[in-house]
């Protein structure tokens, strides 16, 4: 016997909300000036990461309209705020010169935490250690500034 399923009117609002923010992003793109360049320049990533997204919405929208999203778990309001509180002291962290390495390895074990980790330390060192190499390939190999501060100067 065949079920009829309904549509998932969660997944059609965030394929909406993903197509949004696919052409905010493509919007922004268009409006950057930059010098000539040969080749694929600088504004070349945003429309990948724009198409990136309209494909995704494209897929949730279909999913969506066919009912076939999995199911939702119950939401967990201690997780979310974790995740809200590590964007917050990332931000702040940034705002107050401690730089991209210690604001992104305390965002990093604040997210795990809210998946229901407990190693709070481990996390620590290993997003420690993600955040440092993720820095060097950023700012040594791609020649690309990001947010310094004690640590980055250091380097």
């Amino acid at each position: 016997m065949n079920e009829a399923r309904k549509a998932d009117p969660a997944g059609i609002v965030v394929a909406a909300l993903l197509a949004v923010t696919a052409g905010a992003i493509a919007f922004d793109a268009s409006r950057l000036e930059l010098g000539q360049t040969y080749g694929l320049g600088p504004k070349a990533m945003p429309y990948v990461v724009a198409v990136g997204l309209l494909l995704l919405a494209i897929g949730n929208l279909v999913m969506g309209l066919r009912g076939d999203l999995p199911a939702r778990a119950g939401s967990d309001p201690k997780a979310i705020a974790r995740i809200l509180g590590g964007l917050a002291i990332l931000i702040a962290i940034i705002g107050f010169g401690g730089g991209f390495i210690l604001a992104t390895t305390v965002l990093f074990a604040m997210t795990a935490a809210a998946f229901g980790r407990r190693a709070f330390l481990a996390d620590l060192a290993i997003g420690f250690v993600l955040t440092f190499v993720i820095y060097l390939m950023f700012a040594k190999v791609l020649t690309l500034s990001l947010p310094a501060g004690p640590l980055e100067r250091l380097l």
